[in-house]
Parts: C-alpha cells; structure tokens; sequence
C-alpha cells in the first residue's frame, strides 16, 4: 500500500471528496500528508481582508478543516503542510522533491473549453508528478 499520500487541499467540497478517497487507499500505518498551497494570485487579496499574518494563517487552517474532520472520523494519521505559489508547480515540486507515493487531488470538474482556456491544476500535476496520481470527480 501507500506509505505517504499527498492530500492537495484548498478548501473545497473537491477536497473532502478526495480526502475520502485517499482514506480508502490508506493504510494504517499510512501518513496523509495535506498541502495547501498559498497561492501568490490570491495572496493580496486574502491578506487584506485577514489584517495579520496571524489571522491569514488561522484563515487558511480553517479551510482544511473539513478535511480534518474525514481523516480523523478514519483514524487517519495526517499532518498539514502550508506551501506559498502556484498551486500546479509547487504541488508538482513538492511531490517530487518529497518523493511522495501517490498524490491525490479533487477536480473542479471544468469541461473542455474551461480545461483548454484556464488550465486546471489537477491536470498540471496529473502531467509533471513523478509518482501515481489520483484525480478525483
């Protein structure tokens, strides 16, 4: 089974749906290892309506709860880890770079047109991750 299982997560329904589903491919010895990327295009904004570096930071492990909440229902060992840029690249290099099992990440579930003109960042890891990739719907 998987070892290390990177959980993307951003705070959406896609989330908690892909938190399930790692839950299902997890061992018991497992490690779930949630990643939020802080993502730079959005980061202005979120800091001025957070006021502190504290409060942001209570802002972004507030959206992962959720998660939280399936992986501790499981009996799930996990651990959050908050990275700062893109969210494709960042998720990429830090599968990598970690040398992760498999990565696990909810889609948006945009069709055709969206995916060609905006991209999606379950694609973007799906084609650069060194590893197995679960995209889930």
């Amino acid at each position: 089974m998987y070892q290390h299982i990177l959980l993307a997560v951003d705070g959406s329904e896609n989330a908690v749906r892909a938190a399930k589903e790692a839950v299902k491919i997890a061992s018991n010895d497992s490690l779930i290892e949630m990643v939020y990327v802080a993502d730079f295009d959005k980061a202005k904004k979120e800091m001025l309506h957070a006021g502190s570096t504290e409060s942001l930071l209570l802002e972004r492990k507030r959206k992962v709860v959720p998660v939280e909440e399936v992986l501790r229902a499981a009996d799930k060992h996990f651990k959050l880890t908050i990275l700062h840029g893109t969210p494709g690249p960042e998720i990429v290099k830090y599968a990598n770079e970690n040398k992760v099992d498999i990565v696990v990440i909810g889609s948006r579930g945009l069709n055709g047109l969206q995916e060609m003109v905006l991209g999606s960042v379950s694609h973007k890891v799906m084609k650069r991750v060194q590893c197995p990739a679960l995209i889930v719907k």
